[in-house]
């Protein structure tokens, strides 16, 4: 179990974050058309998740433009946007907001993500949501790079995920 905060206040999650050079669970995963993918999909590629409670926070949404911007010049790799949002949530904003380089997916049919993941948060007011992190995984599918946000309402460390990768 980690320990993290909302506004300051404590906050548990389920498990632990993977560690650098195990191998990263699969998934399955609900796609903005309803289809379900997996980390096996993405075989062969980098590919960084980017974990949050909700797309329709400040925070989330920063850090949903942040990675596809970043998305545009990384060669060989895949972001996936993952929350507890309704695929219809994640694809209106993506719409809006003219968000082209991520894949948004939803753990909504399948809460052994955030169990297998470390991040399903057990208490405080965001409980049965995901907490902020970032995990990246090489194209052998071993994780390379965690991030667990310390302080929900911050964002992620952009530059040490990025330059795990290049």
């Amino acid at each position: 179990m980690a320990s993290i905060t909302f506004k300051g206040n404590p906050v548990h999650t389920i498990g632990e974050v993977p560690v650098k050079g195990a191998v990263a669970p699969d998934f399955t995963l609900v796609k903005s058309d309803l289809s379900e993918a997996g980390l096996s999909d993405f075989k062969g590629k980098f590919v960084v998740l980017n974990i949050f409670p909700s797309i329709d926070t400040g925070v989330c949404a920063a850090s949903v433009r942040r990675f596809n911007k970043e998305a545009a010049s990384l060669k060989d790799t895949v972001v996936l946007c993952i929350s507890a949002d309704l695929p219809f949530a994640a694809g209106r904003f993506c719409s809006a907001e003219g968000i082209e380089n991520v894949v948004t997916l939803s753990c909504f049919r399948h809460k052994s993500f955030g169990e297998d993941y470390g991040l399903l948060m057990t208490d405080g007011p965001l409980k049965g949501l995901l907490a902020r992190a970032v995990v990246i995984i090489n194209p052998e599918g071993k994780v390379i790079h965690t991030e667990l946000v310390p302080e929900i309402a911050q964002e992620p460390d952009y530059h040490s995920a990025i330059n795990s990768i290049v």
